[in-house]
């Protein structure tokens, strides 16, 4: 049993954060009591360096991750007693993969359609886009009811199937590059520049959480952006400040943008 659980959490700030956190403390607990191997949703990265703040405070647990592909985005992390082989565990992903005339559609496209199904994000990790096919990987539990139930992506038809990890292969990347001349490097002033929105409606987007640096959620508009930071605004997608280039003549502040498609 673990006492006092409060005091596990107690440096997080983010609400939804802390019931994820509470969650992996019961998984902890369990590994502990009763020997076994227990396994997390799929975490972005910010969740998963959390959840290893909490991890590494157990010295009778190990813990291992895993997304599919070793540079994955989005991965499960498994918890198991210490006397355990890492070798001997497996994370519950199953890969699919989603074929047909699958020209033009985006990774919104594919999600869209497996959060049509019911299915929630958090078991989804990364879509992998290539020519022939969509690859996804999926937790275990809900791969065979997409496989019967996945008919259309978009308005397409298409055939889903189980493949082997030795078959999944990185996915391809859509993107453009833009320019852009900002007063500063702060999170409002980027955003707004970067999709073309007013300076309000950025403010507005931050206010209500809308907006994550490096998937943390960002509530202050003064917030300084860094180069290489991957910034998502909600209903807009990602991009990536790229490269600071200087002030101009003006004083403004000289950026490249990669704007995820």
């Amino acid at each position: 049993m673990i006492k006092d659980k409060e005091k596990y959490v107690s440096h997080i700030n983010d609400k939804d954060q802390i019931l994820n956190m509470r969650k992996l403390l019961d998984k902890i607990e369990i590994v502990i009591d009763k020997h076994s191997i227990q396994s997390t949703d799929f975490l972005d990265p910010y969740s998963r360096r959390l959840s290893k703040s909490i991890l590494n405070r157990f010295d009778n647990i190990s813990y291992s991750e895993d997304g599919g592909l070793i540079n994955a985005e989005r991965k499960i992390i498994s918890i198991y007693p210490d006397y355990l082989s890492f070798e001997k565990i497996q994370a519950p992903i199953v890969p699919l993969s989603i074929s047909g005339n699958i020209e033009g559609l985006t990774h919104k496209d594919f999600l869209g359609s497996l959060m049509g199904l019911g299915i929630t994000r958090e078991k989804v990790g990364d879509i992998l886009l290539h020519e022939d096919d969509a690859q996804v990987m999926v937790d275990d539990s809900i791969s065979d009811y997409i496989i019967f139930n996945l008919k259309k992506v978009g308005n397409k038809n298409v055939k889903v199937e189980s493949i082997c990890r030795e078959e999944i292969k990185k996915g391809k990347e859509d993107y453009k590059e833009k320019y852009i001349t900002i007063p500063s490097l702060r999170l409002d002033a980027i955003v707004s520049s970067t999709l073309n929105l007013s300076r309000n409606d950025s403010l507005n987007f931050i206010k209500h959480g809308k907006i994550k640096v490096n998937w943390e959620p960002i509530s202050k508009p003064f917030f300084e952006v860094n180069e290489g930071d991957l910034v998502s605004v909600k209903g807009y997608g990602r991009f990536i400040l790229s490269r600071v280039f200087g002030k101009t003549k003006r004083n403004r502040v000289k950026a490249s943008i990669t704007i995820f498609k």
